[in-house]
């Protein structure tokens, strides 16, 4: 039997991907310390792995696609495919954003601002990239994680942090000075992927799954009786992914 290898994001994607895999029809079933996911689908062979990691196992072949943000594909200089966006995200259905934040105390106010600076960030693919295109030189180290904390200590002078809402940022008395990139969430896959005809057709029909569970969660069925003089009226007055379906009933 065919198989599609198929990347599910482990970490703060992980519990929104599944909710929307179940949306779209697919049962999974992830197991405790295993990376490896069971699903009502002989021919998909999932895997959990990191979203800052997917598109290079996507690229070398070791997955055929995967799910991971426009965001890792650009720090990971990856050669991919993206075949759709997926409007979904960790808390709501937005884009995120990668942002330059300092203390709201920092007198920096611009990324003119951070010459000679240092910043701390877990993109420093993207931030050296900003940097240059503002021919800005600052020290851009790594960050394993508690970014935030790094910068309100004194540890460095800003950071570039992923943010949603907003809300942490704010809660850790911190200013966004600028944004550097926005993500979503995409399906992606490698050309190899995309010639073989099973396998593309396999990925259309999983993305054509997935866009209508999505566009099912802002959506509702509704359902009327109404006077067949007034359907033309009602019909004009709502908004209808297809025309409507209409049955006829014998009047009173």
């Amino acid at each position: 039997m065919k198989k599609l290898k198929l990347g599910l994001p482990k970490g703060s994607l992980q519990d929104a991907t599944i909710k929307i895999f179940e949306r779209a029809g697919f049962k999974i079933v992830v197991r405790s310390r295993s990376y490896f996911p069971s699903i009502d689908d002989a021919e998909i062979e999932p895997v959990l792995l990191r979203a800052q990691e997917m598109s290079r196992y996507v690229e070398d072949r070791t997955l055929d696609c995967g799910i991971t943000g426009a965001d890792w594909v650009l720090e990971n200089g990856s050669k991919v495919k993206s075949l759709a966006e997926l409007q979904y995200s960790k808390q709501t259905e937005n884009k995120v954003r990668w942002v330059l934040a300092v203390p709201e105390s920092s007198k920096i106010k611009s990324v003119k601002d951070l010459a000679g600076k240092k910043i701390a960030t877990e993109v420093v693919g993207i931030t050296r990239k900003y940097l240059k295109q503002h021919k800005v030189q600052a020290d851009v180290e790594f960050s394993w994680g508690a970014t935030e904390a790094k910068v309100t200590s004194g540890l460095v002078d800003a950071i570039v942090e992923l943010t949603e809402t907003g809300s942490s940022l704010r809660a850790n008395k911190l200013r966004i000075v600028e944004t550097l990139c926005e993500s979503n969430t995409q399906f992606i896959a490698n050309k190899e992927a995309c010639a073989d005809e099973w396998k593309r057709s396999k990925m259309e029909q999983i993305i054509m799954l997935l866009h209508g569970a999505l566009a099912a969660s802002n959506m509702v069925g509704l359902k009327m009786n109404i006077l067949e003089k007034n359907f033309e009226k009602v019909r004009s007055l709502l908004p209808s992914l297809k025309e409507p379906t209409v049955s006829h009933l014998s009047d009173p």
